[in-house]
């Protein structure tokens, strides 16, 4: 599994992404607020959404784990 992870400290603002969703590297699965910014974290490969490991208004880390993406789904 490939993570798609945050890059900031922040507040799960918005799930973008479900669970068995197709993504594309570079598609947000979520959207992180912080200091009135919103940050997309995005997919890093090409996939499906195989599990999300937040809830939106959770609070994560620069580095947490936000998804799952299964690039052998479809391959």
């Amino acid at each position: 599994m490939i993570h798609a992870r945050a890059e900031i400290v922040g507040n799960v603002w918005k799930i973008v992404a479900r669970e068995g969703d197709p993504v594309a590297a570079g598609d947000a699965v979520a959207i992180l607020e912080t200091m009135k910014m919103e940050i997309p974290v995005v997919a890093p490969t090409a996939g499906h959404v195989s599990r999300l490991l937040v809830d939106e208004g959770q609070i994560v880390q620069e580095g947490d784990p936000i998804a799952e993406i299964d690039a052998t789904v479809g391959a």
